[in-house]
């Protein structure tokens, strides 16, 4: 595959935000376990669940910047579509939260 096209940035910008709530996950379930977090509960979305979900889209900020050092234009632009598609959903899913 290409350093610098489009379809690098799509999949880096599609793949790079699950990855990132996996291990983001993990590092909560790991600090509660060691109680400096509270556990939570509840039904419903959380407000863990939303930071998860923020923080993971904001994981695209990594390759985002990658390509910008190296001036991988059509990479940046490949990872602006994803991006915007998981934070259209985060909206989505959270709106009634939030407004």
């Amino acid at each position: 595959m290409e350093k610098d096209s489009i379809l690098t940035g799509l999949v880096l910008g599609a793949i790079i935000p699950v990855l990132g709530y996996i291990v983001i996950d993990q590092i909560f379930e790991w600090v509660t376990n060691l109680g400096w977090m509270d556990v939570t509960s509840g039904g419903g979305i959380s407000k863990r669940e939303r930071t998860l979900g923020l923080l993971s889209i904001c994981c695209n900020l990594i390759p985002f910047q990658i390509s910008l050092k190296y001036r991988y234009d059509e990479t940046m632009r490949g990872v602006i579509f994803p991006t915007m598609i998981y934070v259209g959903a985060w909206l989505y899913v959270n709106a009634n939260l939030l407004f």
